[in-house]
């Protein structure tokens, strides 16, 4: 049995945000296929484990967290990378995850889930999120015209936070970054990285 279980399926990208760190990391996890779509999420048994009913979730021995931003912390601590090197750093780490659920993976992942995946809701509705989107996307794209990663020059559980969306960007209508040259070179930067593979192949794949 793997040191981390992390429970999952491949189009979330909340999820893909702590797989990612974990393999590029070269930790000892594995994924848990969790059957979302057809809710298993919530049964019982899972609503016992997480009462959010949310993905991902993060067996370590008998730790058992919820919410990708508190699995981040977990791992950067329990793994000595990627987490904040003093106050300052701790303090602009929370400050860039906290954007990140609020109006960057928030509007990203809702954006993309009903225009594109399931196709539901008011057209007008898509166009409201999709602006939303955009200007999220142009804060990040804005923050690293003079640094590397969003701390600066490696790369911290603020970036993982942020990416976690970013690597389906056909699915919500950013194929290539056109207009978001750095976040291409960001994205790039990262998939270049030895452990970097693509949320598709990392993780099982909900049917």
């Amino acid at each position: 049995m793997a040191e981390f279980e992390l429970c999952c399926f491949a189009q979330s990208g909340n999820s893909y945000k702590p797989a990612l760190m974990l393999n590029i990391a070269g930790a000892d996890w594995q994924p848990q296929f969790v059957d979302f779509f057809n809710g298993e999420h919530r049964t019982p048994e899972y609503l016992a484990m997480n009462e959010m009913g949310e993905v991902p979730v993060l067996r370590h021995g008998d730790v058992v967290l919820s919410q990708s931003g508190v699995i981040l912390d977990y791992l950067a601590e329990k793994l000595g990378r990627f987490g904040p090197q003093d106050d300052d750093e701790r303090r602009e780490v929370l400050r860039w995850m906290l954007f990140d659920n609020h109006k960057f993976t928030s509007n990203i992942a809702t954006y993309r889930f009903m225009a594109f995946l399931a196709r539901v809701g008011d057209p007008a509705v898509h166009e409201f999120l999709k602006g939303r989107m955009i200007q999220a996307l142009k804060v990040v794209e804005r923050r690293l015209a003079d640094r590397e990663f969003i701390l600066g020059d490696r790369l911290t559980i603020a970036d993982f936070s942020l990416l976690g969306y970013l690597y389906y960007p056909d699915e919500f209508g950013m194929e290539g970054w056109p207009d978001f040259p750095n976040i291409r070179r960001w994205t790039g930067t990262v998939a270049a990285m030895d452990g970097f593979v693509p949320p598709y192949e990392l993780m099982p794949k909900a049917k």
